[in-house]
């Protein structure tokens, strides 16, 4: 619910009525949009994530321009951007950056993160941008007017100078069009031009990784990279923004030099590790990351406490949702051994709360297990392996990584 106070049932109600009189206001130009509803969501650091909410017809409108949009969009973007497009996800994204480190001589990883992208976007090249594709003026200026409906702080508006709404309808969009300018295109241009050996690229959002074979190679990049993003207001996070030497070689070469493992990386909720497989070839091993694991954990104990007075079939159904949805997105292939994990986990801490609700008789592991067999799901890979699902898509007609 944005700041108007509406509900789709009370839209709904005229609903005929209010479209008609909202599409006169738009091709009148008396629409105006007004300020988002900010809404602070914790995040697995403890730091906030302001979300933008919007009012109910400025969704209803930015959902049209973005349906209208993004099939001109998609002729554009390049392949290897995933983020917020249509038949692509995380998954997509992650099956693309496995398959690129082990067919690709890769020896360097550039772990790259933008510090607060959606709060920094420039508004002015954000309409640049979208003028050098888009010849209607009419969507111009109603994007031009979300941009500057700004946000409600204590029941007063505060206009917005720049940056777009996390949790706006056309936000993502908008995203993905700032940086396929002020990023994708310059990366596949420097790629041609001065990259030396295999770089390959996998962005999702705001969030990119880059393999390169030569460390030379993948310093100069970050800093023409950081050079280039300079030119839009954008820089990268020193905290997060990392170079590490990571591929087939790296465990190899480092014990040579006496060093430790090679380090992981963190992407799209899943740190990644060098390992080997039985027949000792490489292969990238995906596990999830480990603060997440902790933070969902935290969340599910202190919903079974507070919960737990209420029938064992209602919280188990609910607990039931719950797991699933977390294993339909982290059980992949060689992360089993965390899900079975986490499993074990939810199980101690659905006892611990049952075993809170009374002085009554106990409740054994045996007679908990049949509890647990009955709503837990069992631990099981829900997605195939990354080479795959990647090569099954691409033959389906979809741009892999070019």
């Amino acid at each position: 619910m944005g700041v108007d106070g509406v509900t789709w049932d009370e839209y709904e109600q005229g609903f005929h009525e209010r479209v008609d009189g909202l599409h006169r206001e738009i091709h009148s130009g008396a629409y105006r949009a007004k300020p988002s509803r900010r809404v602070l969501i914790p995040k697995a650091d403890g730091r906030q994530r302001p979300l933008g909410i919007a009012a109910l017809e400025d969704k209803v409108v930015q959902q049209a321009i973005v349906k209208v949009l993004n099939n001109i969009y998609e002729e554009d973007f390049l392949g290897f951007s995933y983020g917020f497009r249509q038949g692509r996800s995380q998954h997509d994204a992650l099956d693309a950056l496995t398959v690129g480190l082990k067919s690709q001589n890769v020896n360097w990883i550039l772990d790259a993160d933008i510090a607060a992208f959606f709060d920094e976007i420039d508004h002015d090249w954000m309409l640049k941008f979208l003028a050098h594709r888009i010849a209607d003026r009419r969507v111009i200026a109603l994007i031009r007017k979300w941009l500057k409906a700004g946000v409600m702080e204590d029941g007063r508006r505060v206009a917005a100078t720049k940056g777009t709404p996390q949790g706006a309808v056309v936000s993502p969009l908008l995203a993905n069009i700032y940086l396929h300018y002020a990023l994708d295109l310059w990366v596949h241009q420097w790629r041609q031009r001065h990259a030396r050996g295999n770089l390959i690229v996998v962005r999702y959002a705001d969030d990119s990784v880059f393999g390169f074979k030569m460390e030379g190679t993948a310093k100069r990049f970050l800093a023409a990279m950081q050079e280039r993003l300079a030119k839009f207001g954008l820089t990268l996070n020193a905290t997060k923004t990392r170079l590490i030497e990571f591929g087939r070689f790296a465990a190899e070469d480092r014990k040579r030099r006496g060093q430790r493992k090679p380090e992981t990386f963190d992407f799209l909720g899943f740190t990644h590790c060098c390992s080997t497989d039985r027949q000792g070839r490489f292969k990238v091993v995906r596990l999830t990351m480990k603060k997440r694991m902790r933070a969902t954990l935290k969340v599910i104990r202190a919903t079974l406490m507070r919960r737990r007075h209420e029938p064992v079939a209602v919280v188990g159904q609910w607990l039931n949702r719950v797991v699933q949805g977390y294993f339909n997105y982290h059980a992949v292939p060689g992360n089993l051994k965390r899900m079975y994990g986490i499993r074990s986990e939810i199980c101690r801490s659905w006892r611990h709360a049952l075993l809170r609700r009374s002085q009554r008789r106990p409740i054994t592991w045996k007679r908990f297990n049949r509890i647990a067999e009955n709503y837990l799901p069992r631990v099981r890979n829900t997605h195939l392996h990354p080479e795959e699902r990647f090569f099954a898509s691409a033959t389906r007609g979809r741009s892999r990584m070019r």
